[in-house]
């Protein structure tokens, strides 16, 4: 006697192709995900980089200012600061092209394939990408505070009441040696 299907197969094997293709595109947006988010922190060391950058640039300023007989070397670091300015200024422009690209094509189409399977498995779609950038962007800052709180504890930076004036603001220290010192 020949097997008869029995149930509502067909509804399930629908429902497994489905599921199967629905592993497939999520497997793509996390990949998708993956290069935008490994983008993300690129950009952020790289403007970080740009920030230490331009306060090196400020600082130069003022020493160029200050020591004539140094003018050419303070020159030459300005030169080099400006080139790597430049080359990262480049390198985040493309950065930014880059997540643009992939945003706006490839994810938004993964992420509208998984949303709609997701959706047809009564699944709630995934979060927006703004939301996993604005989380991991939460995470590094929380990283960085928890760094700088142990660092300062470590080397005890805090300034104490003394350092502060009649106004409860930091006082300003005289800078350069004190007079009458040799050296």
């Amino acid at each position: 006697t020949p097997l008869l299907a029995t149930g509502d197969w067909t509804r399930s094997l629908i429902q497994l192709a489905k599921t199967a293709e629905l592993k497939k595109h999520a497997l793509t947006l996390q990949l998708h995900t993956a290069h935008i988010l490994s983008a993300h922190a690129a950009l952020e060391q790289k403007n970080k980089a740009i920030q230490d950058l331009k306060e090196q640039k400020n600082k130069l300023e003022s020493e160029r200012s200050r020591l004539l007989e140094s003018l050419r070397e303070v020159n030459e670091d300005r030169d080099k600061a400006d080139i790597q300015e430049a080359t990262l200024n480049k390198e985040v422009n493309e950065l930014h092209y880059k997540i643009k690209n992939i945003s706006d094509g490839e994810y938004a189409v993964a992420k509208q394939d998984v949303d709609r399977l997701r959706q047809e498995l009564g699944q709630s779609p995934l979060p927006s990408l703004q939301s996993t950038l604005e989380e991991k962007s939460a995470e590094y800052l929380k990283a960085l505070r928890l760094q700088a709180e142990s660092a300062n504890a470590t080397t005890g930076t805090k300034r104490t009441g003394e350092d502060l004036g009649a106004d409860g603001q930091p006082m300003k220290r005289p800078r350069g040696r004190p007079k009458g010192s040799k050296n």
